[in-house]
């Protein structure tokens, strides 16, 4: 059986670690591992699909493509019904600038607290082409932050169908349903069923 390579385009360990739980669901298939010598290069759009796939096609110039290896960068973002969408492309930076209690303040008495997680993975495949698969995430924000567990806005966002923010959930729980399970879901099964060569 063919094992193919996962390489992730990231210095987060976290999401390394999550993206191995996802796809421990397919036994030895896959094997994960970062590139801290890549870098992603982020353009200014209001679409995370752009942004991962652009920074996917600076990636393909510089590097080779390899037998069986797939180059992975993911860009996500979290998109509030009731702030337009916002921070969407932008999360990382509100994210460091205004932080989870600053997300909170802006939402301080908003009723329609609905909210989508979405993921884009730009992906460069073993022929050299550049791919885009992405997976999203229904939910709500919650009033105050809650859980220990996950990163980034976590303890914040309470998947559809359950009463407990990503960061209360243990990691397997979350890679089920989260907008990054969904999304290298796609992917592995697109690797598999041989579509992304």
């Amino acid at each position: 059986m063919t094992q193919f390579k996962i390489v992730l385009v990231t210095g987060n360990v976290n999401k390394k670690r999550e993206v191995e739980t996802i796809l421990s669901e397919y036994d030895s298939t896959f094997m994960v591992e970062m590139d801290p010598t890549l870098r992603k290069v982020e353009i200014q759009a209001d679409d995370i699909a752009d942004i991962a796939r652009q920074a996917m096609l600076e990636i393909s110039r510089i590097v080779k493509p390899r037998k069986d290896t797939y180059i992975v960068l993911e860009d996500d973002g979290l998109y509030i019904d009731a702030l337009g969408g916002f921070p969407g492309p932008y999360s990382e930076y509100v994210y460091r600038t205004l932080g989870l209690d600053g997300v909170l303040k802006l939402m301080n008495g908003v009723e329609n607290r609905s909210a989508t997680f979405r993921a884009a993975l730009g992906v460069l495949t073993p022929s050299g082409k550049v791919e885009l698969v992405q997976g999203s995430c229904r939910g709500r924000i919650a009033e105050s932050k809650r859980g220990k567990g996950g990163f980034g806005y976590d303890p914040i966002f309470i998947p559809s169908g359950y009463d407990i923010t990503f960061a209360e959930m243990s990691i397997e729980e979350k890679c089920k349903i989260s907008h990054r399970a969904k999304a290298f879901r796609t992917l592995a099964d697109l690797i598999i069923s041989g579509v992304l060569k």
